[in-house]
């Protein structure tokens, strides 16, 4: 039986995450920033680093040169260090490397930095000391957290001034945030959670620093929200073609049996299953079941083409990103085993910086069809509901400017989804001579992932507005669930007032997951239903009742 690597237990009725190395998962680290569990580190890591620093002490000892241990850094490798000196070399690399730019990360994203780096190190190849990785542990489980400037990484030897920001903090230097303190001098905030500042030991300065975690903790937190708005759009898209009374028909699955993408594959599932007159009946479907139109226009008839492989994507993003959370990106890398050090390429931002351009220019095709349904839905000429959803227009312009916010949103994406990966700056006297760019890559992500999130919150107000004008007839019971969700927040407009509350009020409705939570079990239902060797993807997909169906 393998070991068992990684788990959650209860300690004071605190839930701790042990940490590997290997085991954590961008979902976990989402988790750690919203500061919902504590951390330990595995048996097996703490041996690992054990060892690990067993071996550059021994380097010391003997007086051997070896880069960023006993040498000075990037232009300055050829430079040696006097013995004398090595732990001061580890201080001035933090203070002198901290020169980042900007607002500082807010809590939860620095939690998330932290806890990242910290997993890293635990994986044994950095050369940390044992004492000073059970110190950031210390002050992680504290919440005491460093003041780490948004802006100034390159991601070429990683994130070396946004991780030195965060080690200036724990050397009890610059700033530190605690819920205790608030933002005061890191000095005090430690004194009053009882922590002691780390003292850098040779190399540890270097190991704090080297890798790509800002870069993949905000790709994380970006590629965790962007598959949350993801499926939520297709419950969205669903209720908009209901109002516009649009057909089923492109979503028959052997239709898509004929382009078997994944992605493509299962938003048209989704669409059957919340669509599907036979499964859940619309009386909404049932009023123009006779009509002469063919088909319908492109934002409504190929959901599961452009979201599909929106889908698609967040899985192959999300796939680097799990990897680099459980990689080591440090330089020289330790390896105890052979007892050598050997310098590489670890650091090198490239990956996630790829894959996070990658990530914004496929979700930003969310907000693009969206705001292009909120036309439809908002021009008489295209729903034949009144003017902007509001009676007496003209008086009240309802609408209107809601589905101009959703295209100024969608142009403000058109230039962040330029990749940044592209773009490269030599630094560091030439050293360090192609960057990834990838701090801004993880950035712009997570900007162009709220954009659509707020596009799709105005379009599911658009949509519940449409369905108002439709009543007394009902859409299926898993859109209603939707729509009813939405009226425990909203009201429906009867004449002009203030809206951007309401958009707020259901952008966060988007965030916790909600609209996807009470149509899931009735999307997992229709699953096994229709694909006998499916499984639930949630163990409690169906511990919820479905109750009011309408009668057949």
């Amino acid at each position: 039986m393998p070991p068992l690597i990684f788990f959650m237990f209860d300690i004071a009725f605190l839930q701790y995450l042990l940490l590997d190395g290997n085991s954590l998962t961008s979902a976990d680290l989402v988790s750690l920033g919203k500061g919902l569990h504590k951390i330990k580190l595995s048996p097996d890591a703490e041996n690992k680093v054990v060892q690990s620093r067993e071996l550059l002490d021994t380097i010391v000892k003997d007086n051997k040169v070896v880069y960023g241990i006993t040498t000075g850094f990037g232009k300055f490798a050829r430079t040696v260090i006097p013995v004398s000196k090595l732990n001061e070399l580890q201080e001035n690399l933090i203070r002198s490397h901290s020169a980042g730019v900007g607002s500082p990360l807010s809590p939860e994203r620095t939690r998330m930095l932290l806890a990242l780096r910290i997993n890293v190190l635990a994986k044994g190849h950095s050369g940390i000391s044992l004492e000073t990785l059970h110190k950031m542990i210390e002050a992680f489980n504290a919440s005491c957290l460093s003041y780490v400037p948004e802006k100034g990484t390159v991601g070429a030897s990683g994130d070396l001034a946004p991780l030195s920001h965060l080690a200036l903090g724990l050397m009890g230097e610059g700033k530190m945030w605690s819920p205790m303190s608030g933002w005061a001098d890191a000095k005090y905030v430690l004194e009053a959670h009882g922590l002691k500042p780390i003292s850098l030991k040779p190399k540890e300065g270097l190991a704090l620093i080297n890798g790509t975690q800002m870069i993949t903790s905000l790709g994380a937190e970006a590629v965790e929200r962007a598959q949350a708005v993801a499926r939520q759009a297709d419950i969205i898209a669903a209720l908009t073609l209901e109002v516009l009374k649009g057909t089923t028909k492109a979503f028959d699955s052997d239709i898509h049996k004929l382009r078997p993408h994944p992605g493509q594959k299962e938003v048209a599932l989704r669409f059957r299953s919340l669509l599907d007159s036979d499964h859940h009946p619309s009386e909404i479907a049932e009023s123009h079941r006779f009509c002469d139109r063919v088909q319908d226009a492109y934002t409504l008839r190929c959901c599961p083409q452009v979201h599909g492989v929106v889908n698609d994507t967040i899985d192959f993003v999300k796939n680097i990103i799990n990897t680099e959370i459980n990689s080591a990106t440090d330089n020289p890398m330790v390896f105890a085993e052979r007892g050598e050090t050997i310098s590489g390429g670890n650091f090198h931002g490239e990956y996630p910086a790829k894959a996070l351009d990658y990530l914004s220019i496929a979700v930003h095709e969310l907000a693009s069809i969206s705001e292009r349904r909120i036309e439809r839905l908002c021009n008489p000429s295209l729903s034949e509901l009144p003017a902007f959803l509001v009676n007496d227009g003209g008086l009240n312009s309802g609408f209107m400017i809601a589905h101009c916010t959703a295209a100024a949103l969608v142009s403000e994406n058109k230039v962040l989804c330029h990749p940044s990966s592209v773009d490269s700056l030599s630094t560091s006297a030439a050293t360090e001579d192609h960057v990834s760019m990838g701090g801004w890559a993880a950035r712009k992500a997570l900007r162009v992932v709220e954009h659509v999130e707020q596009v799709l919150s105005i379009e599911l107000l658009a949509a519940c507005q449409g369905i108002e004008f439709l009543r007394p007839l009902r859409t299926t019971t898993p859109l209603e669930k939707a729509y009813d969700l939405v009226r425990t927040v909203v009201k429906p407009w009867i004449k002009d007032r203030f809206m951007a509350a309401d958009i707020e009020a259901v952008h966060q409705l988007l965030l916790d997951q909600k609209v996807w939570s009470v149509a899931q079990p009735y999307i997992e239902k229709y699953r096994m239903e229709h694909i006998p060797e499916s499984r639930p993807s949630s163990p409690t997909a169906f511990s919820l009742e479905l109750h009011d169906t309408p009668p057949k």
